[in-house]
């Protein structure tokens, strides 16, 4: 049932906030995810193959811990969006937002009357009925979230007009997609994406829009922090879990190599 979202009032208090991405199809990760500490999720059903009840059960993982869901859904289309909301999201994040009119678009999809055209409908947020519809409609469009994510060259040069959309309530990065933009591809650290992603966060400070930046190496986050950026991404659960298992076993491994050269 829809409630209050956290994220949402933590970024109009000015808290520094921190996220991971979800690729692992698991209530149980996401659980893990909100124990371990995190403000928010990105339940990733761009890149990932996910039924819908397991979508709905991760989101409900999510409200058992606090932890803030938002789906990254696979395009801007409504029926998207639409499904990603139905199942409870708190936002929706939207890849490869280009114009100033698929902008406009997202945000209509994704809130109700006056401000959008959502579809109606009284299920799983509006507790099936629980909740008075007129008043679920009022809430839904104040604490939905509408996260446009700028991953291609034509995005960063129209983001100025992007940005000016009311209802956007944050710009997310996507360095990897934006390095193939500019003909670099999986080269985020190259001078030219890092520049896009400048300009990007200028816009969205002087724009009043929040900017969430994915840092990549251990200077990133000061430097973002610096700049005033508040809400962070820290990659996904996969390469987190990957990363700790691997250390975890050469660990054991490295004792083991110590023992054999006694």
């Amino acid at each position: 049932m829809l409630r209050k979202n956290d994220l949402k009032q933590k970024l109009h208090e000015g808290k520094t906030v921190y996220g991971l991405f979800s690729s692992i199809p698991s209530p149980v990760m996401v659980e893990m995810i909100g124990c371990a500490g995190f403000d928010f999720v990105i339940l990733d059903t761009e890149h990932l193959c996910m039924n819908p009840e397991t979508l709905e059960n991760m989101i409900r993982a999510a409200e058992a811990v606090n932890l803030t869901a938002l789906v990254r859904v696979s395009d801007g289309s409504p029926g998207s969006i639409l499904r990603a909301l139905d199942a409870g999201a708190q936002g929706v994040v939207v890849p490869h937002v280009r114009t100033k009119e698929e902008a406009e678009a997202i945000v209509s999809a994704s809130r109700y009357y006056p401000q959008g055209n959502r579809s109606l409908n009284g299920g799983r947020p509006a507790g099936f009925g629980k909740l008075d519809l007129q008043t679920y409609i009022q809430t839904a469009n104040e604490e939905i979230m509408v996260v446009a994510m700028i991953e291609n060259r034509e995005g960063v040069e129209h983001i100025d007009e992007i940005l000016s959309v009311p209802g956007i309530d944050m710009v997310l990065e996507g360095a990897a997609d934006l390095s193939q933009s500019y003909g670099v591809p999986w080269q985020t650290r190259a001078p030219v994406v890092r520049e896009a992603l400048q300009r990007v966060q200028e816009t969205a400070s002087r724009a009043g829009v929040p900017y969430c930046a994915i840092p990549r190496a251990e200077e990133d986050f000061p430097a973002w922090h610096n700049k005033g950026v508040r809400v962070f991404v820290l990659g996904d659960e996969r390469g987190t879990a990957f990363r700790a298992l691997a250390a975890h076993l050469k660990k054991f491994e490295k004792l083991v190599e110590e023992r054999d050269c006694r």
